[in-house]
């Protein structure tokens, strides 16, 4: 089943990977000051929340949360796979444990084309990333705590904010190091347009702030 999101601000957190309470003990609080402004509709979680609380934690921050199953989740009513229409865009969300090898792009890409979506939202490696393939984008948010991965060596905390436009997509990319957020704004576009990567000129620019 497609489910189909009306919002006309079409923004939506996009996180996942918590691994609390197993190899962290919460999120970020400088994330948290950032996410919870109550200005977000939605939140695309890419599973591995390990708990109800970090669920509860995610509806404070949006009314509306779709998450999917992780390789470490336990909680009942978690799919495998969500598959969501969001303005001209349909998103596919999966963990991405299913993918093999993990974080393979030809994977993904078999993956995408079984969904039938034009963004695949996946996550488990822990490494933020954001690819435009074949006119099809591949977003992964990182892990939201910067949880232990045997995939990469010190992972940093990171979270996106996607920004749905027409057919052009706003990719928010935060990350927490040495104790600083920064964010940098990556677009795409539906038409075939490679990234743009830019800073955003001003704090106004940076919508969770």
């Amino acid at each position: 089943m497609i489910k189909i999101i009306f919002w006309l601000n079409l923004k939506f957190y996009v996180i996942g990977d918590f691994h609390i309470p197993h190899r962290t003990a919460a999120i970020p609080q400088l994330f948290l000051n950032r996410l919870n402004t109550g200005r977000i509709k939605s939140v695309l979680c890419t599973g591995n929340l390990c708990g109800k609380e970090t669920y509860d934690i995610l509806r404070t921050l949006a009314r509306d949360v779709h998450a999917v199953k992780g390789d470490f989740d336990e909680m009942p009513g978690l799919n495998e796979t969500e598959v969501i229409k969001i303005g001209n865009f349909k998103i596919g969300l999966i963990h991405g444990h299913q993918i093999i090898p993990w974080g393979d792009k030809e994977a993904l890409a078999i993956y995408q084309r079984q969904l039938d979506v034009d963004i695949l939202i996946s996550g488990h490696t822990h490494q933020l990333k954001s690819e435009q393939i074949g006119g099809k984008f591949f977003l992964n948010p990182g892990s939201a705590t910067g949880a232990y991965s045997p995939l990469i060596s010190n992972p940093v905390p990171s979270f996106m904010l996607l920004e749905i436009n027409d057919s052009e997509l706003s990719i928010y990319e935060y990350t927490l190091k040495d104790g600083v957020v920064d964010c940098e704004l990556v677009k795409f576009n539906k038409d075939g347009e490679e990234k743009v990567k830019a800073e955003p000129e001003t704090q106004q620019d940076k919508p969770v702030e």
